[in-house]
């Protein structure tokens, strides 16, 4: 019987071979470059829309109220985690990552900013580890109610910790484009439970660096001239602290929930007294971040009248 050429020449026949294995390599073996394998199924990245932005909107700090070694143990879970964690000393600027950005830490609990519930969906936690204050929290709100502010200890924040922190939210609020107002304390959001980042913290320092909000000298000392003459009544204090963003109802009694939110206001933008009562110097802050930060909501405020405020 008579051979084909095809069959009689052995380098056709490896051609052949070569070419039907790289053909059943490429239906079975690797994917084009923008197609990937999941389970059962291809994806295809070809056409990515521009459409879209992060899910993060808020940077929420915190301290771990722990030694180095406990908080690493505590936030690796499975109760509780944050996305960094800054240890005590950090070499060149070494951080801790806990959990990926785009995946939920549980880090901020029972939760509330502005029209947000529940931060942990919308937010990155960033713990920092550092002792706290020398009381325990049920003594520290009793001192707290004292007429003059008590003289209370906090632990300071390192210069290493401070500059490796600048560092990192300079490098998250241009990646997830966060306000100046997002970023917050955890008892920013969570008033009534907690307490950290405390009073120690460098708010001021890090606005200076260009990280987060702060009031306007000129703007503070003009509304404290306003406000010695005619001070904003309570109810418009707690709508004026619900415009910044805190979750409390103006209701004219100065009950817990507002004693805590002022507390927290208090430690994050008035630190040398922060008992949780109402006072000129208090109000002229908040009026001023408002007008700086939120004209629109300062705007939207009743008039203060000196009518039935008493300030301390």
């Amino acid at each position: 019987m008579r051979r084909t050429w095809l069959m009689d020449s052995a380098p056709a026949r490896l051609t052949l071979l070569l070419a039907l294995t790289a053909g059943l390599a490429g239906c079975q073996g690797e994917l084009p470059a923008h197609q990937q394998a999941r389970d059962g199924y291809r994806v295809d990245h070809r056409h990515a829309s521009s459409a879209h932005n992060s899910r993060v909107h808020y940077l929420i700090l915190h301290y771990t109220d722990e030694d180095q070694a406990r908080s690493l143990e505590v936030l690796s879970g499975p109760h509780v985690s944050s996305h960094y964690l800054l240890p005590a000393e950090p070499e060149e600027r070494h951080v801790f990552q806990l959990v990926e950005e785009s995946r939920r830490a549980w880090h901020a609990g029972v939760s509330a900013w502005g029209e947000r519930r529940h931060l942990n969906d919308t937010s990155l936690g960033i713990e920092i580890v550092n002792q706290g204050p020398a009381l325990t929290a049920p003594e520290l709100l009793k001192r707290l109610d004292a007429p003059t502010p008590p003289d209370l200890r906090w632990a300071p924040y390192s210069a290493a910790q401070v500059e490796t922190l600048i560092a990192l939210l300079h490098d998250l609020i241009k990646r997830h484009d966060i306000e100046p107002v997002n970023v917050l304390a955890h008892s920013d959001v969570a008033p009534e439970r907690k307490i950290d980042p405390g009073p120690a913290f460098p708010w001021q320092q890090l606005h200076d660096a260009g990280i987060g909000a702060w009031p306007d000298d000129e703007a503070v000392a003009r509304y404290t001239r306003r406000f010695r003459q005619s001070p904003p009544d309570l109810a418009t204090l707690q709508s004026a602290l619900a415009a910044w963003g805190y979750a409390v109802t103006p209701s004219g009694q100065l009950d817990e929930r507002t004693r805590a939110v002022l507390r927290a206001f208090q430690m994050h933008f008035r630190p040398a007294d922060y008992r949780g009562y109402p006072d000129v110097d208090t109000a002229a802050r908040l009026w001023a971040l408002l007008e700086g930060y939120r004209p629109e909501a300062l705007e939207a405020l009743p008039q203060p009248s000196a009518a039935g405020q008493e300030t301390n």
